[in-house]
């Protein structure tokens, strides 16, 4: 729904209706003004936290080629995940590159093909792994295939012409979309103590440590 200009005097509701304050609920005015308000406040918080990080990553990849200067080498650009502790072993930051794996059009004769092989198969064959093949290719709720399960289907040793191809076509639509980078930070009251993680997380923090 595109946003119009609201004139004074008036609100607009979730269906774009202007509506004149004196309509509105007393209650009604006093959530949207929290609401708005917390949204306000939030955005500085957020800008913090894209500052923050990508202070780490400046950081660390500085430290990281004072380190190679050391050994008279230069890291470059690519320099992947690493893990840098305290002196006295109680903290730690770790930065991490993540790729983001998704199938490209050969998913599609990739399951095709394992279809005619489950027809094939159907008569004595392993309940389990039927079971396996077909959950692989479960989607979610978002449509979206679980990426993990169905790369796991290649580590299957089936001797089976129609079964290898489709394994090639699992191969040849795997796409590395986008590159996330991560940054953690954990600690710990003793070395010999669990780490625990500085979470940034609003529904994780715990209000009573305040």
């Amino acid at each position: 729904m595109r946003m119009q200009t609201v004139p004074d005097g008036f609100m607009q509701d979730s269906r774009g209706r202007l509506v004149p304050e004196a309509n509105v609920r007393p209650s009604d005015k006093l959530q949207d003004e929290l609401v708005r308000r917390l949204h306000h406040e939030a955005e500085p918080v957020r800008q913090f936290m894209m500052d923050f990080k990508r202070l780490c990553f400046t950081e660390i990849n500085a430290f990281l080629d004072l380190v190679a200067e050391q050994y008279g080498t230069k890291i470059g650009s690519d320099k992947g995940n690493v893990t840098l502790t305290s002196y006295d072993g109680t903290l730690r930051v770790t930065v991490a590159v993540g790729n983001v794996i998704s199938f490209g059009p050969e998913i599609k004769p990739a399951k095709v093909l394992v279809d005619n092989c489950l027809s094939r198969w159907s008569e004595g064959a392993n309940a389990n792994l039927k079971a396996v093949v077909l959950d692989a290719f479960d989607v979610d709720r978002q449509g979206s295939m679980n990426v993990g399960k169905i790369l796991a289907l290649r580590r299957l040793d089936i001797d089976d012409d129609e079964w290898k191809r489709a394994m090639q076509a699992i191969s040849d639509s795997v796409r590395v979309d986008v590159t996330k980078d991560y940054v953690r930070l954990h600690r710990r009251g003793a070395v010999d103590a669990k780490w625990e993680l500085v979470s940034f997380d609003l529904s994780k923090l715990d209000v009573s440590e305040v």
